[in-house]
């Protein structure tokens, strides 16, 4: 594995990203997401939600996955 230098953290963060992904790369990130299903699968509730504002269903959302995670960690614990 090659070791590469950066002048700064920027380019070290750019160096990260794939501008032109090819069809490897989504197979690989498709297998990165079933592997995390498979360490902590979530299952989101069924049905159809209204919400007002996007920042409504982002907060839905959010507080959904916080109660995911504290349960996890719960049972971590016990």
């Amino acid at each position: 594995m090659p070791v590469y230098k950066y002048k700064s953290f920027e380019g070290a963060d750019r160096a990260l990203w794939n501008f032109n992904p090819d069809e490897a790369y989504f197979k690989q990130v498709a297998e990165l997401w079933r592997f995390a299903n498979k360490l902590s699968p979530i299952t989101y509730p069924q049905g159809i939600f209204k919400f007002r504002t996007i920042e409504e269903a982002n907060r839905h959302r959010y507080e959904f996955e916080l109660a995911h995670a504290k349960g996890i960690k719960a049972k971590k614990k016990s």
